[in-house]
């Protein structure tokens, strides 16, 4: 090491990788609470760093976060981040900011896709990693198998020497306890604080050399505007300095330091100065961009910027153009949904947004359908109107020939599942890679599987499974094109005219398969009111009233029993619609819809796609 570079000895930055509901986010409220960051008698809230609405009644977390913990002496910057590969480009940069992470794995369910996904990231980056057994204290534990499967992890992810050899934990981050051995009584979490000070390496950097800062999140403060996030690899900044911005196009723009701010806790403390090795936001700076390299007016020295995976889903984002078109929600035409998709892609890295041949309409393209969900699900609870259509593979040609994305899905099922489940697979051109029964039961099945054949699966999957049945997909490769799939197997039941359901139409269409519509629901011609039990689609008048005559018995109408109607969700409508269909997303209602909404006028429109 030359004598120009110098480690922050007191600083850690770590990052917290686990797959879905492995406790990560249960973890960092352990550490925050008994770092004592928070009063004796202040109440605090439970997952503290899920604080989107969206994060908090899924369980999930959607968007990297930062914090920070005091150990002793030391500094640990614990950055959060998601466990679903939709997500991935959350990660991605995320991983730039830090030189470790602390693998979690759930003691029972052991490394799924997403662990390989996080893990194989960090692994590429050389970062050091600590592994965490969680959740010990289930009924069906099962941690030396699970160390085991870690390590066939790391072995099959090319982990060097240096990164194999990592120290693990066994933890209950629910009671806030870690400990070294299993058989050993854990207090606290001590031992897990002591090994990452141990264990990662403080942040190298030269405070002399010119400043260099890559900006990997962006925030919003209501007084200062616009906040960069990074970490500074090297050289030092101070409120007042002037710097340059390196954008995309590697233009230089000059501009001048507001404000700094650290990461203590869970606030943002003002600071007059700091250099390399921290993680700090940066006011002041209009329009800089996450991958922007921040660095020294006079010297600068941009970063490579950050590199993310390529979409491999896309979905058409219109303007609203149904019969109810504005009359709930505030953002309703093409320049206004244009608009709220640019700020959208300021933030996330891992969105591409592209015009179509229609003017009220976009491509927006993702890792997967959860992603484009979660957004349509933002923007729904902003105010905005639109239609949304099925959910597209994005394509590449290589050498001449079409491959389209190939996913690795994991189906973790009670073993009286396994001939549906393989046969639903085979019918959507999956194949079988892995088969693995620990014999509790439940068997774990590894399937490589076209991206087009996923779409709409969740649905039967859950259904066939009768819920019990666990789905996780990662992304593997692109393959070649692996032919036509079938349709879905059922047709829709259209509404033919306008007008509010009632429940005697709805008795008499029972029969012809599921109804999505309750009693005194509005509907227009074209909207879809159920799934016909047939494969083709039947136009139904579900307005129709009874005829009242003059001879009316007092029990006439005791007999009409309703099966419960099946609502769907945003997901569910979103894999359910047919190519010629389209979920109509407003801030108090979705509805699916045929893209042609009159019923003579459609075998026109279809002969027209074909």
């Amino acid at each position: 090491m030359n004598s120009s570079t110098t480690t922050r000895d007191r600083i850690r930055n770590i990052a917290i990788i686990a797959h879905v509901d492995h406790g990560k986010t249960t973890l960092v409220d352990a550490m925050l609470k008994q770092s004592g960051l928070f009063r004796a008698n202040e109440r605090v809230v439970e997952r503290v760093m899920d604080s989107m609405d969206l994060e908090r009644e899924r369980g999930i977390t959607i968007m990297a976060k930062n914090t920070s913990v005091r150990y002793g002496d030391y500094k640990i910057n614990i950055l959060d981040t998601p466990g679903h590969s939709d997500f991935g480009g959350e990660v991605e940069r995320v991983l730039t900011m830090v030189d470790g992470v602390l693998l979690l794995v759930d003691a029972s369910e052991g490394p799924l896709p997403q662990t390989r996904y996080v893990l194989s990231k960090a692994l590429e980056l050389k970062l050091k990693p600590i592994v965490v057994i969680n959740k010990i204290d289930r009924q069906d534990a099962r941690a030396p198998e699970v160390v085991n499967e870690v390590f066939d992890l790391f072995i099959d992810l090319d982990a060097d020497d240096e990164q194999i050899e990592f120290p693990i934990l066994y933890a209950i981050s629910r009671d806030g306890v870690a400990k070294h051995e299993l058989d050993h009584e854990g207090r606290d979490l001590q031992p897990l604080f002591e090994e990452i000070v141990r264990t990662i390496p403080p942040p190298l950097g030269a405070e002399d050399a010119p400043l260099q800062m890559l900006v990997a999140n962006l925030d919003y403060n209501e007084y200062v505007g616009r906040l960069a996030i990074g970490r500074i690899f090297n050289g030092a900044v101070a409120v007042g300095d002037q710097i340059a911005v390196v954008g995309f196009d590697g233009q230089l723009q000059k501009t001048k330091i507001t404000q700094l701010y650290a990461f203590e806790g869970l606030k943002q403390t003002p600071i007059e100065q700091a250099s390399a090795g921290e993680i700090i936001a940066l006011a002041g700076i209009e329009g800089i961009n996450i991958g922007d390299t921040v660095t020294s007016a006079t010297e600068p020295r941009p970063l490579p910027r950050i590199r993310v995976d390529e979409p491999t889903i896309s979905m058409i984002f219109g303007v609203n153009t149904s019969p109810f078109a504005g009359k709930e929600g505030r953002f309703v035409t093409s320049r206004q949904i244009r608009a709220r998709l640019d700020k959208e892609l300021l933030g996330n890295v891992a969105i591409r947004v592209e015009d179509t041949d229609s003017a009220d309409s976009f491509k927006v393209s993702g890792r997967g359908e959860l992603q484009l969900a979660i957004l349509i699900e933002q923007m729904r609870r902003e105010g905005f109107e639109l239609n949304v259509a099925r959910p597209q593979v994005v394509t590449r040609k290589i050498d001449g020939e079409t491959h389209e994305p190939i996913e690795l899905a994991v189906i973790d099922v009670p073993d009286q599942f396994i001939g549906v489940v393989t046969e639903a697979m085979g019918r959507r051109r999956g194949t079988m890679a892995k088969m693995i029964n620990h014999g509790h039961g439940r068997v774990r099945m590894e399937f490589e599987i076209p991206s087009r054949g996923l779409i709409g699966f969740r649905n039967e999957f859950l259904t066939e499974t009768k819920g019990t049945g666990l789905l996780n997909t990662l992304f593997l490769r692109w393959g070649k094109w692996q032919g036509e799939l079938e349709g879905r197997g059922s047709g829709s039941l259209v509404a033919d005219r306008p007008g509010d359901a009632t429940g005697y139409a709805i008795y008499n269409l029972q029969e012809r398969g599921e109804i999505f519509v309750k009693p005194q629901t509005a509907v227009y011609e074209g909207m879809i009111v159920g799934e016909n039990s047939r494969d083709v689609d039947l136009d139904v008048n579900i307005v129709r009233e009874k005829k009242l005559t003059n001879m009316r018995a007092s029990t006439a109408d005791e007999a009409l029993r309703l099966v419960p109607v099946r609502e769907l969700t945003l997901e569910q409508a979103i894999e359910y619609i047919a190519d010629d269909e389209l979920v109509e997303v407003t801030p108090q209602s979705i509805r699916m819809r045929k893209k042609t909404l009159a019923a003579n006028m459609r075998p026109k429109a279809k002969k027209a796609t074909e």
